[in-house]
């Protein structure tokens, strides 16, 4: 009972990092904030948010060479995995359009305009799919409990603002790319070969996950905890129908969230932007409240300098396993792309210093925006990069 109480409130713990994403963004520099579009038809359609709310999405217009070409980004912010915790998602922009406001979420870094500061992107189409469902878009449960109002249609949202985005003149891309942060990050991965299928052959279609690599990894315990977390999630969304069925077809499906499960099943070119040392999977999956009765990890999994050798050595042992989780699912694909870095952080592709010119955050003398541009555009023929020389945990913004 404990681990669930502790675990329905993750989403309170991705809400304070949005917060401060928002505050660090505007002390950047962010680009002009961008109108918020709800689709009220979707409500006919039961495409609704946790509350019952339409989805809603923020649209910049492209221009130039890059007028016909899309990015459809998928904003993060947990899970709920209770009905108590759906509830109270409710109350807040990650349960309902009407909590949503404009100036929560700017456009910069990889949603940015500026060709400065995001060299391929910045005049396409780009487009924040706002978050609103607890279950990275898989949920889909027609029964609505009228005690609790609580409407379980994440998979709905996403295929109803994709169709009024292909309305648009998305269906005509020539190139387009779905990409996500956080559960966003995972929620790109889940369908991704699903956003492949709506564009001709012709269309140069990939994907871009960002901190939403989930590694099914053991706590400090030598559990694995955190599947429990994702049993209670798919079930409680009834997710399991929208995940790949090749690997719900051989495991119980709350695996299936976990990528490194899925991962061996999709067919679209997928890029991975994380760090091995991940602040919310060292948090949340691997030095729990749980697995640290004593909390003797807690001040180290804030602030690394508060790290004894110890727990740094933990830490250690705890990439070591990230790096199994992750390079297994890869199958030695060229396909695939990665940017891996050992930054002491969650989500680097919406921080701009984080995307773009910050040269801690440089693999092999490129940012992650440089990494992606070139695996996007086939410039390269691999764009494989992961830090095995600073393996230590570090901070990586000046």
């Amino acid at each position: 009972m404990m681990f669930i109480k502790v675990r329905s409130n993750l989403w309170l713990l991705h809400t304070l990092v949005y917060c401060v994403l928002i505050i660090y963004l505007k002390v950047e520099g962010a680009s002009d904030q961008v109108a918020i579009t709800t689709i009220e038809g979707a409500v006919a359609k039961g495409a609704v948010c946790l509350d019952g709310s339409p989805p809603a999405y923020q649209f910049d217009a492209g221009f130039g060479e890059g007028v016909n070409n899309w990015l459809v980004h998928i904003q993060g912010g947990g899970w709920c995995n209770s009905v108590s915790d759906c509830r109270t998602r409710t109350y807040s922009l990650y349960g309902s359009s009407k909590r949503m406001k404009s100036s929560d979420y700017n456009f910069t870094g990889i949603l940015s305009n500026k060709q400065e500061l995001n060299p391929s992107f910045y005049n396409w189409n780009r487009v924040a799919m706002r978050y609103c469902d607890g279950s990275s878009f898989t949920g889909d449960i027609e029964a609505v409990d009228p005690a609790t109002n609580l409407h379980f249609r994440g998979a709905r949202v996403f295929n109803v603002i994709i169709e009024e985005l292909l309305g648009k003149g998305m269906k005509s891309a020539s190139n387009a790319l779905l990409s996500g942060s956080f559960a966003g990050g995972l929620a790109s991965i889940l369908h991704c070969d699903k956003f492949k299928a709506l564009f001709p052959s012709s269309t140069r279609v990939k994907c871009f996950s960002d901190a939403g690599y989930f590694a099914h990894v053991k706590d400090l315990y030598g559990e694995y905890k955190f599947e429990g977390y994702y049993d209670q999630v798919v079930t409680l969304h009834g997710s399991s129908k929208n995940l790949y069925r090749e690997c719900t077809s051989i495991m119980k499906p709350s695996l299936c969230f976990y990528p490194q499960f899925t991962m061996p099943y999709v067919q679209t070119p997928v890029f991975i932007s994380h760090s091995t040392y991940d602040t919310f999977q060292v948090q949340n999956i691997s030095a729990t409240p749980q697995a640290d009765p004593s909390g003797q990890f807690a001040k180290c999994k804030q602030d690394i300098n508060e790290c004894s050798a110890d727990q740094i050595q933990k830490l250690q042992d705890f990439r070591s396993e990230f790096l199994e989780a992750f390079l297994v699912a890869q199958n030695g694909t060229s396909r695939r792309g990665w940017f891996v870095n050992n930054c002491f952080t969650h989500g680097q592709c919406e921080y701009q210093t984080k995307w773009l010119g910050n040269p801690s955050s440089k693999l092999n003398h490129k940012a992650i925006a440089e990494a992606v541009g070139d695996w996007f555009y086939d410039r390269n023929s691999a764009v494989q990069l992961l830090d095995n020389q600073n393996v230590l945990p570090h901070y990586c913004i000046n």
